[in-house]
């Protein structure tokens, strides 16, 4: 074999632990509806609020050990940058607040079949937005998802409103944050920080209404809802290593461990009812996907398109 050729089969350590970053940081994501179970009798609001507080925290301290400050200050020098962080902060505020609240009504799948579409919604936005157009098994792909969404509404009865919400609201947000064009946990910071004193007005509220769990729960409960923070931005910090050492077909791949993990927690776990329209509809996407991904990853290895990591993939924290 080549000197050359042994040298790209090589394993370093950077891409062993990229990848065990990235399956860490992907399944945490997929894994979370565990998590916001153990929240469940709260209201979705409140503990949206929590995790506002809490991650913008949890940021104070990973900006100041990273050494970042001088990109948010360069960041909130731009009013273009400010705007659209606020916006995708909106955005994201959206999604966060429909999934947790997914979770914790027992529609798992449905949130699993919103991030499976994901990736598609992001290309039909691209093309809709970014003027970029589509090649042909994107549309394919497009249109098997759209076939999926319609056999979903017509055979079961049920337009999978949830699931539209989710996909749709993560691609706008990470429309938002590409056009923004700062880096993930800075432009993760601004949109907190900009949200924070809403989010932090509103638990003020509930604790002098006397409806707020924080002031009478006990302290592994608060330590529970403290560690939002936590779950929100570690799973970042993993995603980044995992993006600076690996292979950007890799990081595709690892993304559809995601919405998998929560399907397979939906099913098997939560029990919660799984229909024959169900099965067609997952197949559809599954199809959709299939097709995406083996048509990205050609164009990629033939050099006819080698784009950055796309902004909703970095983002992916739900």
């Amino acid at each position: 074999m080549p000197p050359a050729a042994k040298e790209h089969l090589s394993v370093t350590p950077e891409d062993r632990s990229g990848l065990i970053a990235g399956i860490a940081a992907f399944a945490t994501w997929g894994l979370i509806p565990v998590y916001w179970k153990l929240l469940s009798h709260l209201p979705a609001s409140e503990i949206l609020a929590h995790r506002f507080v809490w991650t913008t925290v949890f940021l104070v301290g990973l900006l100041s050990w990273q050494q970042r400050w001088p990109e948010v200050r360069e960041a909130t020098r731009s009013r273009r940058a400010l705007f659209y962080c606020l916006a995708s902060g909106l955005a994201i505020s959206v999604n966060w607040l429909f999934f947790i609240w997914a979770v914790n009504v027992g529609r798992v799948i449905e949130t699993s079949l919103g991030y499976f579409m994901t990736p598609l919604i992001n290309v039909l936005f691209g093309a809709i937005f970014l003027r970029e157009r589509l090649t042909r098994w994107q549309l394919v792909s497009v249109l098997l998802a759209l076939i999926g969404v319609l056999n979903l509404t017509l055979g079961y009865g049920k337009f999978p409103w949830l699931a539209l919400t989710l996909c749709v609201s993560f691609g706008l947000y990470g429309l938002l944050r590409k056009k923004s064009g700062v880096r993930p946990i800075p432009g993760l910071f601004l949109e907190t920080t900009l949200l924070t004193p809403i989010a932090a007005g509103y638990l003020i509220y509930l604790q002098r209404a006397g409806t707020s769990t924080f002031g009478s729960a006990s302290w592994p409960f608060v330590l529970l809802l403290i560690s939002t923070g936590v779950v929100t931005g570690l799973p970042l910090v993993w995603f980044g290593h995992a993006a600076r050492h690996l292979r950007l077909t890799t990081v595709g791949f690892l993304q559809y461990l995601s919405p998998s993990c929560s399907f397979f927690l939906g099913v098997f776990l939560y029990h919660e009812p799984f229909t024959r329209a169900h099965l067609v509809t997952f197949t559809f996407i599954w199809v959709a996907l299939v097709i995406f991904t083996v048509e990205a990853v050609w164009r990629w290895r033939s050099g006819r398109e080698r784009e950055a990591l796309p902004e909703p993939l970095v983002q992916s924290a739900h």
